[in-house]
């Protein structure tokens, strides 16, 4: 049971970097029209679409990968919590 929590563990790892990194090349190609931009798009799409759906936008600024994030870092801590009790 402990390697599913570290694969799931790891895999949301990946993810946080990939938001992040996704939010940080957006500043530089706002299309996302470069191949590696993306990639990111697609592979992170999923968990931002639905948290951008819900969340009003605040102008040109897009919160929803930092609410991501944050939800990534909860899930992180209750795996953890859940491996180490």
């Amino acid at each position: 049971m402990t390697l599913v929590f570290n694969v799931l563990s790891l895999f949301l790892t990946i993810m946080m970097w990939a938001i992040i990194i996704r939010a940080v090349l957006s500043w530089f190609d706002p299309r996302g029209q470069n191949p590696v931009s993306r990639a990111l798009i697609e592979f992170t799409e999923p968990i931002v679409a639905p948290i951008r759906s819900i969340m009003p936008r605040m102008g040109m600024i897009d919160l929803s990968p930092m609410i991501a994030i944050f939800v990534i870092y909860i899930l992180q801590a209750m795996i953890s919590s859940a491996v180490n009790p």
